[in-house]
């Protein structure tokens, strides 16, 4: 016998959580279910758009730190 849930048996349990718990409930629940999605994806886009904001802040802090030395080496070697 194969293990899993047949089409027949999704439909009866639709049906049965229908008659539970109302359209009117289940049509909010999907409504808030999808607004707490869109607000999970506005989230983690914002904060990748911050990540990318501090990598690039941390690059050019870089590169000056770079300058800093490469100036201080010139300067001692001059000497």
């Amino acid at each position: 016998m194969l293990s899993g849930i047949s089409p027949w048996s999704l439909i009866v349990i639709l049906v049965i959580v229908v008659v539970i718990f109302g359209t009117k409930r289940l049509r909010n629940a999907g409504g808030d279910l999808g607004s707490a999605v869109k607000n999970f994806k506005n989230a983690m886009r914002d904060g990748e758009e911050e990540g990318v904001e501090a990598a690039e802040k941390l690059k050019q802090a870089a590169k000056e730190t770079i300058i800093d030395v490469d100036s201080k080496v010139k300067d001692t070697t001059k000497s």
